[in-house]
């Protein structure tokens, strides 16, 4: 008996050890993995935002990110084309690159000239910004998301 209340006792601690290592390590480290929800979008001149563009009318954009990949979908009740795209990823700290292998009919269009979309990347836990950057490397916009998932 003493063996069977040492083995479960035992037992009890490695499984509540396991559970806080795992919480530890999921919220220790901010990810591109997950479900993100487009919030608004800025415009940059010389460096500062000039103008906030909110989602309005029904428009919506969604970003899936998962194991090297991504897909995003767009809604806009008042845009008749379909927009959604799916390809591969690679982000550092500070920088995301998308590269699609396929997507809408319009945005095949755009992929034959940009074959891959280079943003600089502010990631933090629940949100992140895509910034694009002009040739001199100033901002010019930014699609600000956050977390849904």
């Amino acid at each position: 008996m003493k063996k069977l209340l040492g083995l479960v006792f035992l037992m009890l601690i490695l499984v509540s050890s396991t559970e806080f290592t795992s919480s530890k390590l999921q919220t220790s480290a901010n990810s591109l993995e997950g479900t993100w929800e487009l919030v608004n979008r800025f415009n940059y001149d010389q460096g500062n935002v000039t103008d906030t563009l909110l989602n309005t009318n029904g428009y919506r954009q969604i970003k899936i990110y998962s194991k090297g990949k991504v897909m995003w979908t767009r809604h806009s009740p008042d845009d008749p084309n379909e927009w959604f795209g799916y390809g591969s990823y690679h982000n550092t700290e500070n920088s995301l690159e998308e590269q699609l292998e396929y997507g809408s009919a319009i945005m095949m269009i755009i992929q034959d000239t940009v074959k891959v979309f280079k943003f600089e990347l502010q990631l933090y836990k629940d949100n992140f910004s895509q910034i694009s950057l002009d040739e001199a490397g100033n901002p010019t916009s930014s699609e600000n998301y956050k977390r849904i998932d």
